[in-house]
Formats: C-alpha cells, sequence, structure tokens
C-alpha cells in the first residue's frame, strides 16, 4: 500500500476519544458569567475545540515515534521501504520497522543480534560458521518459537550478506526443569505438549 491510497477518514478519531481531550473552560471565570446561557454554550464550544486540538497535538506526537505510532507507520514503512501489511497488528509492524531500523548499514555480528533480539523481544546469541558460510540465530532468551518469524526472516534476507546462509535455533523447556519444579501430573494433564515446551 502507498501513502497516496491512505484513506484518512478511516482513521478519524471516535467522539469517545476526543471527549477524554474536552476543557471546562467555565473553571476559569467566575461564577456569575457561566449562569449567562450564551455564555456557558460559547465556552462549552470553545472547550470542545481546544480539547479536539489537544487530542490532533497529542495523535501527531506519537507518530514521530515507531513505539507509539498507528496512522503513521505507513510513514515510517515508506521511509525504509518495507512494504505496508495492514493485515499485521500495530505492534507486528512495529517489530518489523525496529528491526529494519537497527539492520541499516554494514551487516555484523552485533547488527544481527540487535535486529533479532527487536523482534524476539529476547536475548539471542548468533553463532558463526565461517567454514560453512553459515550462521545460527539461537534464541536464548525466549522460548520456543518467537511470533511475527516469516517476517523477522523477510527481513533477515534483506540485510544479510548474499553468500550466506542460516539457521534457528529455539529454547524449550527441558523433562528435568518440569521435575524440579515438583509439578504432578495433575498439574500438568491440562497442558499440551507445545505448552509444556515453553513452560517457565
Amino acid at each position: 500500500m502507498k501513502i497516496s491510497e491512505v484513506n484518512y477518514f478511516e482513521l478519524a478519531p471516535t467522539s469517545e476519544d476526543l471527549e477524554k481531550y474536552s476543557l471546562d473552560l467555565t473553571k476559569y471565570v467566575p461564577p456569575f458569567v457561566c449562569q449567562i446561557h450564551e455564555m456557558k454554550a460559547l465556552y462549552d464550544v470553545q472547550g470542545k475545540e481546544l480539547g479536539d486540538l489537544n487530542y490532533y497535538i497529542s495523535d501527531l506526537l506519537k507518530q514521530c515515534f515507531i513505539d507509539t505510532a498507528t496512522w503513521g507507520l505507513i510513514f515510517w514503512e515508506d521511509e525504509y521501504g518495507i512494504e505496508t501489511n495492514l493485515s499485521l497488528s500495530y505492534e507486528q509492524r512495529r517489530e518489523i520497522l525496529k528491526a529494519k531500523k537497527r539492520g541499516q548499514g554494514t551487516t555484523t555480528k552485533a547488527m544481527l543480534k540487535n535486529a533479532a533480539e527487536a523482534f524476539s523481544g529476547g536475548e539471542v546469541s548468533i553463532i558463526e560458521d565461517n567454514e560453512n558460510y553459515l550462521f545460527i540465530i539461537q534464541f536464548v532468551g525466549v522460548k520456543g518459537i518467537p511470533q511475527n518469524m516469516q517476517a523477522f526472516m523477510n527481513m533477515l534476507e534483506d540485510i544479510k550478506p548474499a553468500h550466506l546462509t542460516y539457521n534457528f535455533k529455539y529454547t524449550y523447556t527441558i523433562w528435568n526443569f518440569i521435575m524440579e519444579k515438583k509439578l504432578t501430573w495433575n498439574n500438568i494433564k491440562t497442558k499440551n505438549w507445545e505448552e509444556l515446551k515453553i513452560y517457565e
């Protein structure tokens, strides 16, 4: 999707969003002024207009940062050459952007580590196997397969040197860990194998 294709009317705030920013201007004038119906009506309209303005200023500032951007993500994606996919959540789109941002410049082990950690949200180790033109990304801080792996692999294809291949190594809970937790069969029989593999 291109920026020119965005329908900004669909991004308009709801009346509930705007209501939170509405100002009560009658607090700033003497009480007898508010007893005049026309003056109170005027303050109500002005309070709503100032509240709307505050909302739009606040919302615009949020779009300046990847972590808080919503409708502005499309501009960030355009800046980093990422195809906009509106079927992804805001959080998934932010992960892609942060990984791409960290992946700018010459590809190094540290840069790959930073990009992988941005996606997984946990510690990552990069194991180099130079003889086989291979590197292994080991997810240490997150158990199981991190979410949004396909987007991560797409980004990895963009930033890795063309002559290198890669593999992933995941961390799972080992049976001894479950035994150390003194879990009984009754405790774990309600869980499936996928849940036990990532048990904390």
